[in-house]
């Protein structure tokens, strides 16, 4: 996508090099170049010919019912996301969202009358996190179907070969200089375990779960737990003064970002202005001032 996008800024002018230089430069990087090469050429025919790149973008007729369209509502959006829920987890799972969904949405209304953006951000961040990506949800989207469906789509030839990089937490050794764990290859065996382990998400969280013991499983389980009672809070002290801030407070998941090491580094920031947001929530609204010095 990043080269996709040299191109077309290139074939615009906005860029002060040749394509020839641009090309050499994928030679000499030496990742994925002859995709990256055709990624700069079709960047390049973008700028000039969108409907060309459309057309060959277009899903085949038997797939288009599938490609997801934006939510139109913001109940759409709750719906579909209880919807994603509900096969990430249980049924169960996705109604603990629509519940807390539901709970601010009536505090905007009755404490915060006229103000908006709360209850939309609680939708958007209480799923981020609610639907963290571990083994059995990686498991789960590799074996419903739709990722086959999605490289029919991409790839014609019954020669296909499947190869997958994962660094599983029982698993993987970590890299001697940077302590952190080394990705494996493993084959297109992996397709059927795909299917085992995603049939046993129901074991996510609880005493038996293998993978739960690990210190990132441990915390995303925890940044649900914490943002549940930080919604309670907001539900209980908001007002029209504080609005602002428990719509900042309730955004803080979005600068939770990556996974594993990266994941962590993000997280100790975010939970930084946590702190500083929450304090000023709870004081009402009024900026804090600093102590003279």
């Amino acid at each position: 996508a990043n080269i996709f996008i040299v191109g077309y800024a290139y074939q615009i002018g906005a860029l002060p090099l040749s394509a020839e230089a641009i090309e050499k430069a994928i030679e000499l990087n030496g990742e994925a170049v002859e995709m990256n090469k055709a990624a700069f050429g079709w960047g390049r025919v973008a700028a000039i010919d969108p409907a060309k790149v459309e057309a060959l973008i277009k899903p085949p007729a038997e797939l288009r019912d599938d490609v997801l369209k934006l939510s139109q509502s913001f109940e759409e959006m709750v719906t579909r996301r209880v919807e994603f829920l509900s096969q990430y987890q249980n049924a169960a799972y996705g109604e603990q969202y629509r519940k807390l969904v539901d709970m601010i949405v009536a505090a905007e209304a009755q404490k915060a009358p006229g103000k908006s953006g709360l209850a939309d951000t609680v939708g958007r961040y209480l799923f981020k996190l609610m639907a963290y990506k571990d083994e059995y949800e990686v498991a789960r989207l590799y074996s419903d179907g739709a990722f086959r469906k999605q490289v029919a789509a991409q790839f014609d030839g019954d020669n296909l070969r499947f190869e997958f990089h994962l660094a599983p937490p029982l698993l993987a050794r970590h890299d001697r200089e940077t302590g952190l764990p080394k990705k494996m290859s493993f084959g297109a065996w992996m397709m059927p375990a795909f299917g085992m382990l995603a049939k046993l998400r129901f074991l996510r969280g609880s005493a038996f779960d293998p993978f739960g013991y690990t210190l990132e499983r441990k915390t995303e389980r925890q940044l649900v737990q914490d943002y549940r009672s930080l919604l309670d809070e907001i539900a209980m002290r908001l007002n029209p003064e504080n609005h602002h801030l428990a719509v900042a407070l309730a955004s803080i998941p979005e600068k939770i970002r990556g996974f594993g090491h990266v994941k962590a580094r993000h997280l100790k920031a975010a939970k930084a202005d946590e702190a500083v947001l929450l304090e000023q929530f709870r004081s009402g609204g009024a900026p804090l001032l600093k102590a003279a010095e």
